[in-house]
């Protein structure tokens, strides 16, 4: 890669990620992102000419089981353990920001 990897990027990258970090995690973070920009330029140079490219690597069709009805925890009890209840269900905070 072209450009270099130093505390203000590596800031900037965790910022866009979301991520706090703490002083004493920079530069090994710095470290790490630094090996894995170098094995991604080290792909770079893989010869891929006459390689068809794909979308997805496995198995054509996962395996499903079927649809067996067994005996599970009554409602009742595993509501009974939650802080809040509704409507027959878990009630759990909003996560989506607006």
């Amino acid at each position: 890669m072209s450009e270099s990897l130093d505390r203000d990027r590596v800031l900037h990258i965790a910022k866009l990620a979301r991520v706090t970090l703490h002083g004493a995690e920079v530069p090994a973070l710095t470290e790490q992102l630094g090996k894995i920009l170098g094995h991604v330029a080290q792909l770079q140079q893989v010869d891929t000419e006459g390689v068809e490219p794909t979308a997805q690597v496995g198995v054509e069709r996962l395996p499903f089981r079927d649809d067996v009805v067994r005996p599970s925890v009554p409602r009742e009890v595993a509501l009974s353990q939650a802080p809040e209840t509704a409507g027959g269900g878990f009630v759990v905070p909003a996560f989506i920001e607006e």
